[in-house]
């Protein structure tokens, strides 16, 4: 029987190896085919010397260098609401923080993609001497009187009008807050400003696109004075900071921040409340009482709790906007969030409102204390914020978490390379979906 005769092979096995381990050395063969080495003992091989010991060299000092010194925007600006006009005055003081020699500062002008909108009246040194500039697309290229050293400091003056577009929708670009409505004036990216240099690559010159955000910034320091216009009729600014007054003049002081934006209204009201330090301010039409307060109250939860999270907010106030316009949109210490939203809200917090303000208020992490480049690496800030998302429904909302993963991921089957960029060769429609599935919700 097989078992039989496997227990017999099993039993003449262990026999063998009983037989082997009762053997002497000396019955042990060495194989014909390995070399047999005797081992012989030299006495004449003197003894190994001492152990001397190689002292360690001190450590080389590496200087430390310089803190590196932030940009200044210095800006005084007069808008005649009724006008649309704005009239500037700035001043620019610039250190080069890179290792490189730089021969040329470039401005992003980003009023220039309208025809008939930026006109500059005035540009030079601060020293008085006159800069002629050479412009590309958005861009205005300065050549630099005298090589610009590492660790030199040198001031850029200019003054120029906005006349200030009413958009409308371009198939070739995606809506631009900047401008007027009916109801709102909107100052964003509305300043000459200089884009973050990349040692040994040179400016930091992303071109726009349909969707998505193209511009980099570096952090800088904002001194900014704003006078209106606006015979007789009371109006109300959004700014990206808190303003002290001077006589017709609002005065804000703007430090470590990407940008400053600013939003005008005849028909804003407002509400404010704290979260834990910072003032958050909740600008919106009178017709959507319940949708401004439901987005201030989301704003301040996600203040504190991304607060907590993710590192402390580093400004004393945050602004939220409703939009005059159908599409969200951040900026340092303000964001916009669509008209729609208040549109369409019922007072649930499984709603659109709510996800978005989550989202954008995000963005002062992401994108504001933690910079990227938004063209070419979106998902750095953009997944980060659509997570961001569902760390406040598990928080203040764990009720709504389904309609979240249902309405807000799951509905667009979130698929694609999530580190993709902003400039993808399809059609507009399909390009922007291909792009959202995988920078929002597959990169979340």
């Amino acid at each position: 029987m097989p078992g039989l005769k496997t227990a017999s092979r099993i039993l003449s096995w262990v026999l063998l190896l009983a037989l082997v381990a009762c053997a002497s050395p000396g019955s042990v063969q060495t194989p014909a085919d390995l070399p047999f080495v005797t081992a012989t003992h030299n006495a004449d091989v003197p003894p190994l010397p001492a152990a001397t010991a190689t002292p360690t060299p001190a450590p080389t000092r590496t200087p430390t260098p310089p803190p590196e010194q932030r940009t200044r925007y210095t800006l005084s600006a007069v808008l005649d609401y009724w006008g649309h006009l704005l009239t500037v005055e700035q001043q620019i003081e610039f250190t080069n923080n890179s290792p490189d020699e730089l021969t040329e500062l470039v401005l992003m002008v980003e009023p220039l993609y309208f025809s008939g909108v930026f006109n500059l009246t005035s540009l030079s040194w601060l020293d008085g001497q006159a800069i002629t500039p050479t412009v590309e697309g958005q861009t205005l290229h300065l050549p630099l009187p005298a090589p610009l050293q590492p660790g030199e400091r040198i001031g850029i003056s200019l003054a120029y009008q906005l006349r200030l577009p009413s958009p409308v929708p371009d198939p070739g670009i995606r809506p631009i807050p900047f401008g007027y409505t009916d109801r709102q004036t909107n100052l964003v990216d509305w300043y000459p400003f200089i884009p973050p240099y990349l040692p040994g690559q040179g400016w930091l010159v992303n071109p726009a696109s349909y969707y998505g955000e193209h511009l980099a910034y570096e952090m800088a320091d904002f001194d900014v004075r704003i006078r209106l216009e606006a015979s007789g009729t009371p109006l109300t600014i959004a700014a990206s900071s808190v303003a002290t007054q001077e006589g017709e003049w609002y005065v804000y002081q703007h430090k470590a921040a990407r940008n400053f934006a600013w939003s005008v209204s005849h028909q804003y009201e407002m509400q404010t409340v704290q979260a834990g330090d910072v003032t958050v301010t909740s600008y919106f039409f009178p017709i959507h009482l319940k949708g401004g307060e439901a987005a201030l109250q989301t704003t301040a939860q996600a203040v504190e709790l991304y607060s907590r999270l993710f590192g402390p907010y580093p400004h004393r106030t945050l602004s939220v906007v409703e939009a005059d316009f159908l599409d969200g949109m951040e900026y340092d210490g303000l964001y916009f969030l669509s008209n729609g939203f208040y549109n369409l809200y019922t007072g649930t917090p499984g709603e659109y409102l709510i996800a978005i303000a989550a989202h954008e208020t995000a963005h002062q992490w992401f994108y504001g204390l933690v910079g990227n480049d938004q063209a070419n690496e979106p998902w750095l800030d953009e997944a980060l914020c659509t997570y961001s998302e569902r760390l406040y429904y598990e928080n203040f909302h764990p009720e709504a978490l389904d309609w979240w993963w249902a309405y807000r991921i799951n509905y667009y089957n979130p698929q694609g390379w999530v580190d993709t960029n902003i400039y993808n060769p399809q059609g507009v429609a399909q390009a922007y979906s291909a792009y959202r599935s995988a920078v929002y919700f597959n990169g979340a």
